[in-house]
């Protein structure tokens, strides 16, 4: 199984972010199939490859806490995005996709890459 996570932090108002995730991933080819508040996923839309290599992403939404801080208003987000391929070469298909949700991510400023692996 091919898997491949990323953590970013958000200075932006959470429902900001929620927009802005949902737009970023349709603009990657993924549908939004589970929406709560803490927590995102999303699947390649099929078609363009087999079954075995769709890509899902999982968006782990970590809310400030309740205590007002300096960093109230930041979001921690961990991107998991993996498939069932097995990852005979480095630049296989759920790589290609996690590059493209990388790039989408970064691309916007009022995101933070924090670590990506």
């Amino acid at each position: 199984m091919a898997r491949y996570t990323s953590l970013y932090k958000s200075v932006a108002p959470s429902t900001n972010v929620k927009e802005f995730l949902f737009n970023m991933l349709r603009s990657c080819d993924f549908d939004v199939i589970y929406d709560r508040e803490d927590y995102l996923f999303a699947r390649e839309v099929p078609g363009s490859v087999g079954y075995s290599k769709l890509v899902t992403v999982e968006v782990l939404i970590d809310q400030p806490l309740a205590v007002p801080t300096q960093s109230d208003t930041e979001l921690q987000m961990n991107f998991v995005v993996k498939n069932e391929e097995l990852p005979l070469k480095v630049d296989n298909h759920c790589r290609q996709k996690f590059n493209l949700v990388h790039e989408a991510v970064i691309s916007n400023e009022m995101l933070q890459s924090v670590c990506a692996a």
